[in-house]
């Protein structure tokens, strides 16, 4: 069931899996906020968010690995500055990847928490994360850190169990092997998008098990944008040169190829939210107002879709290995 977010805003809310949250359909991605894509200041940070809540945005996302805990810290700060009801956002955070590496043991992911929750100033997330699960030992996330974690949530300290990746059979396989209603949440990125939307194959799966489905990365990491990706991207020449040609012909066209990414991404009902990276006020409203056109989208738009779909199926869902990870 979709409602509209708090008065003034045209955000849609959206059920995730059984949890019985409602997010908005657009989430605030806060890496950035860890400075990994350039500077950021508190103020900025701080100003993103108010902004973000103010527009309608009720989700936040973040984890230790960001900006080696900086992207928690000014988040913190940021939700504090809010002094808004704790009852009207939602927090996800991570645990098991760190800067100095992976560490998915119950005794880790315990700690893991106390310390995230210290940097964000909460009592408790709404979600906790295993995070980029295809690093660990698969089995040790079904025998050990899930039931870490389902500990966490009969101490409050978070009320929701999720698991992120970039393969997607990981999800499968978790799932399958946990008891039912163990995983409450996924979190998968770069897999829908108008470059790859291998995900959906996976959304009846998915909605069986009544687990909730956040898809980060619409912008696939760069790829679909006018910048084009960083130096750092790990896609191949060829997806490189294919999103460029469809870049330049959204822009001849009078249309920026983010947008339209995003409003692709969005239009899936059956995926709750869509998590995009924002560290600024002005970004913040591009993708709100990018949500709030969606409505309006013409023949025009369509049409400018299906051309750049026809320039992107030569490399249509070729997503780059999964030993390459976001920094």
């Amino acid at each position: 069931m979709a409602t509209m977010a708090k008065e003034g805003s045209n955000l849609e809310l959206r059920d995730l899996g059984n949890t019985g949250l409602k997010v908005s359909c657009v989430g605030f991605g806060a890496s950035p906020l860890g400075r990994v894509f350039g500077p950021v200041s508190e103020e900025e940070a701080i100003a993103s968010v108010r902004q973000a809540f103010r527009l309608g945005i009720n989700f936040f996302d973040t984890s230790p690995y960001y900006g080696a805990t900086l992207s928690e810290t000014m988040l913190g700060k940021a939700l504090e500055a809010l002094n808004a009801p704790r009852d009207q956002f939602i927090v996800s955070t991570k645990c098991g990847r760190y800067v100095d590496g992976f560490d998915f043991t119950a005794d880790r992911v315990t700690k893991s928490i106390d310390e995230s929750l210290a940097r964000l100033g909460l009592d408790y997330v709404d979600i906790l994360h295993c995070h980029d699960i295809e690093f660990a030992d698969l089995d040790q996330i079904v025998e050990e850190t899930i039931p870490a974690l389902q500990k966490l949530k009969e101490e409050g300290k978070i009320r929701f169990v999720g698991v992120s990746g970039l393969p997607l059979e990981v999800f499968s396989y978790v799932i399958d092997r946990v008891a039912p209603g163990s995983v409450d949440v996924i979190l998968s990125y770069c897999h829908y998008g108008i470059n790859d939307d291998t995900l959906e194959g996976m959304l009846p799966y998915l909605k069986s098990k009544g687990v909730g489905v956040i898809s980060a990365s619409p912008l696939a990491m760069g790829l679909l944008t006018d910048n084009g990706p960083p130096e750092w991207h790990p896609a191949s020449a060829e997806l490189k040169s294919a999103c460029k040609a469809a870049s330049a012909h959204c822009r001849e066209k009078g249309k920026n190829i983010s947008k339209l990414a995003m409003q692709y991404s969005l239009s899936n009902k059956d995926i709750s939210t869509v998590l995009v990276g924002m560290n600024s006020v002005k970004q913040v409203e591009e993708n709100v107002a990018a949500v709030v056109e969606l409505a309006t989208l013409g023949r025009r738009e369509e049409e400018i879709l299906q051309e750049v779909g026809a320039i992107l199926q030569p490399v249509k869902n070729q997503t780059w290995p999964s030993g390459m990870q976001k920094s």
